[in-house]
């Protein structure tokens, strides 16, 4: 089959290389943990070039097939349409491939700069663990790039910029093209949280971020059947060495069962998103309009403040929303206990519609103050807007909201 074109976004979602040389339809599962080789020469190229060899494996920590085209597939829709060669990393988790994006570039004595309303497990890792190895965390508002700007030129300590947009569980959106710029200018290097929008929707790398991470679990995957995380980057030798090591070592990386699972998602990650967002735009215009509800996240809405930044730098506005109940932490609670119809759990991106108090679940470590400043009040719903009947939705959400 002739290769040599060009292809498509939607393309590279659906289709699948040839890994067994027997022209399997769908790639199989290399549930093994270790390779035999054919020859001592095999062995020795595989540890010489540090696992790039997508020819050569020798056990599935350090690398698998499965594991392998998948990474690459996830790597070709961040780079979409972009020069070079790029390179991806498939992990356990959404937070062992964020660990290992910033343990690869950091060490004791640097400073990262990020903003407040970031993901509680990651809020966790930086100022937590990474606190007690002596990596220090800034928060900032990342809105203010003047501000930003002065901070790292003033502290030559900084090395990171982390950046989640859009953020969870607010949607706010932050400047990638402004932010990658002050990054590059002052030779810092960029993280990219892009989780809550997928390639389909937005694409870091094209603004010159220098890393993107997902929870492949969410709108990769897009069914719930499984865990998995991704690191996208520019395939650059000493860095992909250290990245490639970091996983290695911890050994957080993705089973060749959760990597097919994964790649199965991606096919119809296009179509997915579409009815994502088609529904979540029709909510968002419902709970604008009810009397219960004080405020409306979701960058789709005009009235969104970064609605304009959203217009530029994606394409498409995700189906995640979140909005605020008047009645604080009572209210909340009792809308989430009149709930019928849509699932309650903490995790996002399944096909079906999930909600969830952040207060009390996934931002529940998060000090209160610290919430609260960045607009994750106790009376705040987070919802991931699935691909049923619009009509059923809207019912479960007005029912919820009519017994307040």
């Amino acid at each position: 089959m002739n290769t040599d074109f060009k292809k498509g976004f939607r393309s590279i979602c659906v289709k699948d290389p040839v890994l067994d040389g027997k022209s399997a339809h769908v790639p199989p599962i290399y549930a093994t943990s270790t390779f035999t080789y054919e020859n001592l020469e095999d062995a020795f190229e595989f540890f010489k070039t540090g696992g790039k060899n997508k020819e050569v494996y020798t056990y599935s920590r350090m690398g698998n097939p499965t594991v392998r085209f998948v990474a690459d597939k996830i790597a070709a829709l961040e780079s979409y349409e972009l020069e070079g060669d790029y390179f991806g990393m498939l992990f356990a988790s959404g937070m062992a491939a964020i660990s290992a994006a910033v343990l690869s570039y950091v060490k004791s004595g640097d400073k990262i700069i990020t903003q407040g309303n970031l993901y509680g497990t990651t809020n966790q890792l930086l100022v937590s663990l990474l606190k007690d190895f002596g990596v220090e965390t800034i928060y900032a508002d990342l809105k203010d790039l003047i501000f930003v700007e002065d901070l790292i030129i003033n502290d030559d300590k900084i090395k990171l910029l982390y950046i989640e947009t859009p953020a969870n569980p607010t949607l706010a959106c932050y400047d990638l093209d402004g932010l990658a710029a002050i990054a590059q200018n002052l030779g810092i290097k960029t993280i990219v949280d892009n989780t809550f929008a997928s390639p389909y929707i937005q694409q870091p790398l094209k603004f010159g971020i220098d890393c993107v991470v997902h929870s492949s679990t969410k709108f990769l995957n897009g069914h719930g059947t499984g865990t998995s995380g991704v690191l996208v980057g520019k395939m650059e030798e000493e860095w992909y060495q250290k990245v490639y090591g970091i996983q290695k070592m911890i050994g957080g990386i993705c089973s060749p069962f959760e990597a097919f699972l994964l790649n199965n998602g991606i096919k119809t990650l296009p179509l997915r998103m579409e009815q994502h967002q088609k529904n979540a735009l029709q909510l968002a215009q419902f709970l604008e309009q009810h009397p219960q509800v004080n405020k409306v996240n979701y960058l789709g809405l005009e009235s969104h403040p970064d609605h304009t930044l959203a217009k530029e730098q994606m394409q498409g506005y995700t189906g995640m929303l979140s909005f605020e109940i008047n009645g604080g932490l009572e209210a909340g609670m009792s809308f989430m206990r009149a709930i019928q119809f849509c699932t309650l759990t903490a995790s996002l991106g399944t096909a079906d519609t999930l909600v969830t108090h952040p207060a009390s679940t996934s931002h529940s470590n998060v000090p209160k103050e610290q919430r609260l400043q960045f607009g994750i009040t106790d009376g705040l719903i987070r919802m991931s807007v699935g691909m049923e009947n619009i009509e059923d939705i809207i019912g479960d959400i007005q029912q919820a909201l009519d017994k307040l």
